[in-house]
């Protein structure tokens, strides 16, 4: 990493998301059910990620603040609900997690959602923020359309690839 001349706590998160991301992909290309790696960038400044394919992964958020009761979001009328057993990640718009962290529906405790099911939305627009490594990611829509269903709770981990959302 070319991080030498910024000081602890200002390296940014972009570097550090494409290398979860790689070592993503190197545990599936691999057939690998889990994976460690420390990195150690100065005394005060360390990134370690476990990555495991088996089992619920663990993920602890240092400092983040309880998430409020989050409001029960009702599908709008007409809507017909999804079968238990059906795989949100073979459904047409679905939204999946680019990294691993976690999900907040709402900017801040207390606040709106960014987007409730129903809502029309445009490419680009926030649906909601993953916190990685004390790091809030927005997480844009990937087209235009309405949200039809949304699969994660607000405060839940998710995992690199996780269904977050259908966006049709």
């Amino acid at each position: 990493m070319s991080d030498e001349n910024t000081p602890s706590g200002a390296r940014s998160g972009t570097d550090d998301v494409a290398f979860i991301q790689a070592l993503a992909e190197l545990l599936n290309r691999n057939e690998l059910t889990e994976l460690s790696v420390k990195r150690e960038y100065s005394e005060n400044d360390r990134l370690t990620v476990s990555l495991s394919k088996q089992g619920k992964a663990v993920i602890q958020t240092v400092a983040a603040p309880a998430p409020a009761a989050a409001p029960a979001i009702a599908a709008p009328a007409g809507s017909v609900p999804a079968a238990a057993n059906d795989d949100p990640a073979s459904l047409p718009g679905i939204v999946t997690s680019p990294m691993v962290g976690t999900a907040y529906l709402s900017p801040e405790p207390g606040a709106p959602a960014f987007v409730t099911i129903g809502k029309q939305i445009k490419e680009g627009e926030t649906l909601m923020i993953v916190e990685a490594m004390k790091t809030m990611n927005h997480i844009p829509s990937p087209r235009s359309g309405t949200v039809k269903r949304i699969l994660v709770d607000d405060g839940s981990p998710v995992e690199f690839g996780a269904p977050l959302m259908v966006v049709e």
